[in-house]
Formats: structure tokens, sequence, C-alpha cells
């Protein structure tokens, strides 16, 4: 997924994985993924996507301050 943020372009395809949390089994409509990545340039993101019924419904992409990075992990 590509997504462009206040000029900026976040891309799953380009960047790095950091860290991916999953919860629930494929095709579980509550279950859900949010994957943190890292662009080339430092940046920081979350792409999420999950089932239907799941609080994340439909794919996304939201940048988070490397400063925030901890405490996302620390929440999972």
């Amino acid at each position: 997924m590509c997504k462009e943020i206040d000029g900026v372009v976040y891309d799953t395809m380009n960047s790095t994985i950091d860290k991916k949390f999953t919860y629930g089994v494929p095709g579980d409509p509550n279950g859900y993924e949010e994957t943190l990545y890292k662009t080339n340039d430092g940046r920081y993101f979350v792409y999420t996507n999950g089932g239907i019924s799941s609080k994340y419904p439909f794919e996304s992409i939201f940048p988070i301050a490397r400063e925030e990075v901890k405490n996302w992990m620390l929440s999972h």
C-alpha cells in the first residue's frame, strides 16, 4: 500500500518492516494486523488491516513519530 500524507509518501513496498503484531487467525472477522515500517529516510509509519468486524476493517497507514515508537510497541 502506498499513501501520501502531508506531502510525504509512505510505501509498504519500499520500506522495511520493524515489528508486526497479529491478532486472531486468517479469515477471523475480528482479527487484525498492525505493522510498523521504517522508510529509507528514517520515518516510521504503521500499516493496519483487518477483518470486517475488527477495529481496522479497511487497510490504512498512519505516520508515527520516532519518539512514539517505543510506547506504541509497549502498548501491544
